[in-house]
């Protein structure tokens, strides 16, 4: 039993860490609406940067829209109908 709390307790002080770091200097976050293969996706991410954030939920955006490398990629290369950002 204690074993065992200590493994949780170790897997959320990491999870806790990861989560910190890869936001942490995150000052902008944008959510990106892209339309592609006739359905509409939004998604939101956030960055140091309006285009670091901007790419990342462009990206997200696209992930449930494209099936496949060459959809995936066609996806990030349309534009998006809907960015709206702000800082953090």
């Amino acid at each position: 039993m204690k074993k065992t709390l200590v493994a949780i307790a170790i897997v959320l002080a990491v999870g806790g860490l990861f989560f910190y770091m890869t936001t942490a200097h995150a000052t902008q976050e944008c959510q990106v609406c892209v339309q592609f293969n006739g359905r509409s996706n939004c998604a939101k991410a956030a960055g140091r940067t309006v285009d670091q954030a901007t790419e990342g939920a462009h990206s997200t955006a696209c992930g449930p829209l494209a099936s496949g490398m060459n959809e995936q990629i066609a996806c990030q290369r349309t534009p998006p109908t809907r960015v709206q950002c702000r800082t953090r």
